[in-house]
């Protein structure tokens, strides 16, 4: 058998072995099978075969024979004997001036006696260790470093980690790691050990790793402490993150009393700090069996500093400083090697070979480090001070502007952050030094003059962080001081975030994917997965909209996560939709058509946390995407048209959006186009893009120009709102911002929610196939609600159990009505006979009075007194009504107004829109006057004495898509009106066919949607070519099926007057 000594591999411990080895020979079930075992066989220290000359044991008790009295050792040549002691002791006396007549009394005072105690057991073995370390022949080193850039860089990294939950990173973690680092990239000599062989001839051990020893402290109670080395090895293998989850697993196993046999083991190097107590300098002993023992002495500015006013330091550029010592054993290290290898860690202290940058890397610090830089201040130069407060003027414009480019934003960090130059405080010539001296600030923070360090901590913190935020593009001065009263500072905080809502919104998203994808393995959904902060974003917006008495809103949603949309926000019953996906479908509705569950449509009551309610729709859409927007805001200004007063914006558009569309589609340009201007105003949509970086298998730099999907919203002035998916409560913060700044501006607002997608396009799609990386970095992402009951539980916000028994309690929610759908299963449908076609139509009465049309038609050019018509029009409105007059045939236009005045005075509301609707392509309607003189408009029929209703007429955007959309979106929630769109030549209907096909010929049947808009397309042979001749009729006639379409083909003034007034009086809708 091998005996094992106290001292092998042990080192610096060897004490705690021998208090190890007491509670084996006392009490050995209280220790660990490996320590029982290593036990088995040992032999103490002084034993005869671990010492057999006795001379550990002389070398700490030699000398200890006292005299029981005096407790003066009697040893001859050790000490004095009592009596000796007492000869030689002289008592002085005081330095007093004396008078030769008076003498001061001579006191003895006695000496006090103290009797040795023999040190005995870890005491006796940390004593032989200390005398054995004697033997040792060392040298030192010492450096004295500045602290600066560490003290900056480690603020970063704990600012980041803090807003994370994450626990801090300590100057000893750095330091420690830069040692590491240095050895093995600079000094690997400092990790050899010496030794000897069986004959006593000298060695060198080689390690081809670093084994750092790290000295900790521990309070044994009863007053006494003592020291433990446990080992960090391979330390050289690691990263910085390795390092640190090693080194802080260690420190949990010394405090808790947990440290094996192992851990003690194969130390090479030594890290010791007692600058945590204040020491500046130290030279510990070096231990047998290692090659170099580091110091670290505390951080603090220089003694001669100390004491001195901060801003005065801060304005000399005084730096704090450590000193690092490097005790070494001199028979195989050499100074200069020792030299060298403490300049190579100054040198990564202050950031040089890339350290800084390689410990954010690693630690996912989403920012890049501060680097090194001299300081360039000159005290007598009045100029130099203001050239730098010139430059802190556009520093804080530029993080306005800019700061958004360095955010977290991206929750996968899978690619490396950069910092723009114009965000680099260093272009504009300032350094760290500076981060200490004081500069006007111009009120940013609340203050009017603050550190640049402090500065820049409110800027990064309003502009840098999980947020960032684009508003320097706003014209309007008060919109930005609006933005920036909440960002800089205090205003995002000031937001209340109900954490349970949040997470309880968060537990329904994610149990609601996880059920589906559990119990329908493959099918069709597209899932939510990796943006599941839209639904707490949505229930905030809805709950602060209940909540400020709005009277609806209307949601356009694309096609992923709409079914979650369905279950969580319009509360569509979970029975319901689980019986569309166990396929027992209702043969007259709406799916029996055919069409997928996410194309569907719902209404509801949205309920807030505080009692509030709203009545909420979500519009059906087809798979073409973002066609679904302008039709949800032509849904909105339908109704707050029927509201009064008018044009009160209390109906709230939120339209969803998926990134590669928002940027892709035109007809979100088209959108944004219209929403400012008079017949399309609906008081600001709310916009959210669910960005999850691809679009099927398409990547960003493909799929788009710009940096970001929403920089087309900057067309119409619109703040931009970027958010990290993966923070739920900025998400949150924003989502509220959003609500408030269109409520307080009535303009347009976009949310880009950067999060990701975890699976395919859809359920059974592999994205891995074109991009590899990005779904390795998904792979390895946790949900954002583990993330959040993760971020919860370490602020002490809830407990664990808290947050899984809420979601336990919904995933038994949706399992019982799985459950319900289930058992309820229908018995086998037959499919039903064709619908009967209604036939020819039933006639309606459509005339009107003679007397009635006289009124609307001599109200047609009784303009105001002081209303100055063109002159031409003048002419041309004789003309009319000498015509008129004479009852002969009247001309198309006279027919049409005729038509719509006699609808405003029956009560129907009347709605034009078309490019260059006012006057007509043709020059033939005239339904706005304009003044002649000062541009002044009149509409006569919308001021037709006796009318029960309104006529609308605008001239539209130069877009058929979007517009046509719109007013079928008008159309759909207004059925009581008659809504016309009117192309300028009927040939450019064609830039609005996705609408044509997929709403206005196909929605009844797949949606059971019924609409009576009625498009325009005005053709003829004029002389302008083939483009300005045809409305496409045979397209038209295509499309005619069940009774979905009429297409008309009028002849004469008089149908034309009929037909339009037959489009209201039909009892279809």
């Amino acid at each position: 058998m091998v005996e094992r000594s106290s001292s092998e591999d042990f080192g610096a411990n060897s004490w705690l072995v021998e208090e190890m080895y007491e509670r084996y020979r006392d009490e050995p079930e209280t220790l660990s099978a490996a320590w029982r075992d290593f036990f088995s066989d040992y032999m103490p220290v002084g034993s005869p075969k671990t010492d057999p000359t006795g001379e550990l044991v002389r070398l700490v008790t030699e000398n200890l024979d006292t005299d029981s009295k005096t407790g003066i050792k009697s040893s001859e040549g050790s000490a004095k004997s009592v009596s000796q002691v007492k000869q030689s002791v002289e008592v002085s006396k005081p330095a007093v001036a004396q008078t030769s007549d008076t003498k001061l009394p001579v006191v003895q005072t006695p000496i006090e006696s103290v009797v040795p105690e023999p040190l005995r057991g870890v005491f006796a073995v940390i004593a032989a260790n200390m005398q054995a370390s004697l033997e040792v022949p060392t040298a030192t080193s010492v450096r004295q470093v500045p602290a600066k850039l560490l003290e900056v860089n480690r603020k970063v990294i704990n600012g980041y980690r803090g807003r994370s939950g994450e626990s801090k990173v300590s100057f000893t973690h750095l330091i420690g790691y830069a040692i590491v680092r240095a050895i093995a990239d600079s000094a690997p000599s400092m990790k050899h050990v010496f030794s000897v062989d069986d004959q006593g001839k000298p060695q060198i051990q080689k390690f081809t790793h670093v084994n750092m020893g790290l000295a900790v402290d521990v309070d044994k109670g009863n007053g006494q402490r003592s020291l433990v080395v446990p080992v960090l090895r391979n330390a050289d293998t690691l990263d910085f993150f390795g390092f640190l989850l090693a080194y802080e697993d260690i420190i949990r196993k010394v405090r808790a009393n947990k440290l094996g046999l192992e851990d003690f083991k194969g130390a090479n190097i030594s890290l010791t700090n007692p600058g945590t107590i204040g020491t500046q300098q130290s030279v510990p002993r070096l231990m047998v069996g290692q090659g170099v023992i580091v110091g670290v002495g505390s951080i603090d500015y220089p003694a001669e500093f100390q004491g001195s006013d901060q801003r005065t330091l801060g304005r000399l550029g005084v730096s704090k400083v450590v000193t690092i010592t490097s005790t070494y054993d001199h028979r195989i290290i050499q100074g200069a090697e020792s030299g060298r290898f403490l300049k190579y860690v100054h040198e990564l202290l202050i950031g040089e070979h890339n350290f800084y940058a390689d410990v954010f890397s690693s630690l996912g610090v989403p920012y890049q480090a501060v680097q090194w830089r001299e300081d360039s201040n000159s005290l007598d130069s009045e100029d130099a001070l203001l050239e730098k407060q010139m430059q802190i003027a556009t520093l804080i414009r530029v993080h306005r502007v800019r700061g958004h480019l360095i955010a977290d934003l991206d929750p996968l960090h899978w690619r490396a952050p950069e910092m723009p130059r114009e965000l680099d405080p260093a272009t504009y010539g300032l350094t760290l030094w500076d981060l200490d001296r004081e500069f006007l600030t111009g009120g940013v923070g609340g203050v009017s003059r603050s550190t640049l360090g402090e500065l820049l901590g409110v800027l990064r913190d309003a502009y840098c962080r999980t947020i960032g935020v684009e508003y320097m593009h706003i014209h309007s001065t008060e919109e930005q001081r609006w933005i920036q009263e909440r960002f800089e500072g205090h205003g995002v905080g000031e937001h209340i975030v109900d954490q349970h809502r949040v997470l309880e919104r968060l537990n329904a998203a994610e149990a609601f994917e996880r059920f589906l994808a559990t119990k329908y393995v493959g099918t069709k959904r597209f899932g939510l997965e990796g943006a599941e902060s839209l639904i707490p974003m949505l229930d905030v917006i809805l709950s602060s909209s209940a909540d400020n008495n709005m009277h609806s809103a209307v949601i356009g949603a694309m096609h992923r996560g709409r079914l979650n949309v369905l279950a969580n926000i319009m509360n569509k019953d979970l029975e319901e939709i689980f019986e569309e996906f166990e396929d027992h479908i209702d043969p007259s509705s709406v799916q029996g058509s055919g069409d997928v569950k996410y194309h569907l449509g719902s209404v509801g009551v949205f309920a807030s946390p505080k009692g509030g309610s709203l009545p909420i729709e979500l519009s059906a859409n087809p798979s073409h995407l973002e066609t679904v927007g302008p039709i949800v805001l032509g849904m909105v200004r339908s109704a707050q048209d029927r509201i009064d007063p008018p044009l009160s914006y209390n109906v709230l558009p939120l339209l969803l959006h998926g990134d590669a569309a928002f940027a892709g589609q035109g007809i979100v340009a088209e959108a944004f186009a219209m929403s400012d201007t008079s017949g399309y105003r609906v008081g600001g949509t709310v916009h959210i893009i669910v960005n999850n970086q691809i679009g099927f298998t398409t990547s960003p730099q493909y799929a788009r120009s710009s940096k970001y999907p929403s920089d087309v919203a900057k067309t119409v002035q619109a703040p931009i709102f970027h958010v990290n998916g993966d923070d739920p409560e900025a998400c949150v913060r924003v989502a509220n911002l959003a609500f408030e700044y269109r409520q307080r501006f009535h303009k347009d607002v976009v949310i880009d929610m950067i999060c990701y997608r975890r699976h395919g396009h859809n359920e059974g799609d592999d994205p891995s196939y074109t991009q590899p990386l990005m779904y390795k970095a998904i792979a390895e992402r946790r949900s954002v609600r583990k993330l959040y009951v993760e971020t919860l539980v370490k602020r002490g916000d809830i407990t664990l159990d808290q947050a899984e028994q809420a979601l336990t309690d919904y995933q038994g929610k949706l399992q019982g009505a799985l459950d319900a759908a289930r058992a309820a299963k229908p018995a086998p449908m037959k499919v039903p006979p064709p619908p009967k076609p209604i036939g020819v139509v039933p006639h309606v009465e459509t005339g009107v009075e003679r007397l009635t049309l006289d009124e609307i038609f001599n109200h047609l050019s009784a303009y105001p007194p002081d209303f100055s018509a063109h002159p031409k029009l003048v002419r041309q409105f004789a003309l009319r009504a000498q015509l008129y007059s004479s009852q002969q045939d009247v001309d198309w236009a006279t027919a049409e107004a005729l038509a719509f005045g006699s609808l405003v005075i029956e009560g129907t509301p009347v709605r034009l829109m078309g490019e260059d609707a006012r006057r007509g392509t043709f020059s033939q309607r005239h339904s706005t006057l304009v003044d002649y003189n000062n541009e002044e408009r009149w509409v006569p029929i919308d001021t037709l004495p006796n009318s029960k209703a309104r006529f609308w007429v605008y001239d539209s955007l130069l877009s058929e898509y979007a517009a046509l959309g719109f007013e079928y979106g008008y159309s759909h929630s207004n059925t009581e009106a008659l809504v016309m769109w009117e192309a300028q030549f009927g040939d450019f209907v064609n830039g609005a066919q996705i609408v044509i096909d997929q709403y206005i010929v196909a929605a009844e049947d797949k949606w059971g949607q019924q609409n009576g808009l009625v498009m325009l397309l005005p053709h003829g042979y004029e002389g302008q070519g083939p483009e300005h001749s045809s409305a496409r009729l045979e397209r038209f006639l295509q499309m005619c099926a069940e009774d979905n379409i009429q297409v008309c083909y009028p002849t004469t003034a008089a149908q034309y007057f009929h037909m339009l007034r037959r489009q209201v009086r039909r009892d279809f809708r």
